[in-house]
């Protein structure tokens, strides 16, 4: 997790990512605060039953503003790989920082490999890391709703180089009377290990509906479903972690949980505890929440 130093609404970013929202008349030194209050009880939490959290402090080196949400230009494989993905917004490209490789090795995480698809930039093509694809890594599967963020070709380049079977389809937000794609696939869905969070109504082709369902049946997920108003509430943004004793956690922000309803709280808790924070102004001025601010690290040990 990155502790942001220069936290704001994110003006490359916003042009596709529509949960973002201008805070107007607060100083920004007044939002970086506020973000690094909520990022720390967040973090609090999460040590507080046992995840293990390494935090790294972002740097007021580069304009990083949206630094806080590291899932988007890496993933950490349990093959000791490293995946760098091609970004979207140009600042963001200045998130990616050699020397968190360094802290993960520091703490007996084994690294073999880096792959790196950040020449796609020069192409104009983006695939924005576990935002752009959710992984089912017991079933080896990647789930990915198409955008400007998540090129369908370069998905499946990725699903071949490591062996997933890809699963693709377009999700879809109202805005302004219109229907836009989601920028992420991480906002409408989200699999744990015995279950899935998903926003079906989201995704408008009813063959691409059945598809996606029938997969995560075939699976033996259960499925849980939320609504369009649910994912503006961050509800799909989730991540299932381990704590200590091996217990499962659902991790969301506050507006998430506060968003479900008692049938849906009462089919989570089937499968996970729920453990949730106030992520307010990241989600306001980020567009993002609890998820994207968690990039799971999966390496081996030494």
């Amino acid at each position: 997790m990155i502790r942001p130093v220069s936290f704001r609404m994110n003006e490359q970013t916003a042009v596709n990512n529509y949960y973002q929202k201008n805070s107007n008349g607060i100083l920004p030194a007044a939002i970086t605060a506020k973000a690094q209050n909520e990022f720390d009880a967040f973090v609090d939490k999460l040590k507080a039953v046992g995840v293990n959290v390494i935090v790294v402090d972002d740097t007021k080196d580069t304009d990083t503003p949206d630094s806080v949400f590291p899932n988007n230009w890496i993933s950490f494989h349990e093959s000791g790989d490293v995946i760098l993905y091609p970004m979207f917004a140009e600042n963001r490209r200045l998130e990616r920082r050699e020397d968190i490789l360094d802290v993960l090795e520091d703490q007996g995480f084994v690294i073999n490999d880096v792959m790196d698809y950040t020449l796609a930039e020069e192409e104009g093509v983006f695939l924005e890391g576990t935002g752009s694809i959710i992984l089912d890594r017991a079933n080896g599967k990647a789930y990915c709703a198409l955008s400007p963020r998540a090129d369908e070709d370069l998905f499946i380049e990725f699903c071949e180089d490591f062996e997933f079977t890809p699963i693709i389809f377009n999700a879809y937000q109202a805005v302004n009377g219109d229907r836009e794609l989601i920028y992420h696939t991480n906002v409408m869905m989200s699999i744990g290990e015995t279950f899935a969070v998903i926003c079906s109504e989201c995704i408008d082709d009813k063959t691409e509906r059945k598809s996606v369902i029938e997969s995560l049946k075939q699976d033996g997920k259960e499925i849980i479903y939320i609504t369009e108003s649910q994912v503006n509430a961050f509800a799909g943004n989730m991540l299932q972690v381990k704590g200590a004793n091996e217990k499962t956690y659902l991790v969301m922000s506050e507006s998430a949980y506060n968003s479900l309803n008692k049938g849906q709280i009462n089919q989570i808790e089937k499968h996970a505890s729920i453990l949730y924070s106030n992520l307010e102004t990241i989600e306001t001025c980020g567009g993002g929440s609890a998820r994207c601010m968690m990039a799971e690290v999966f390496l081996p040990k030494e």
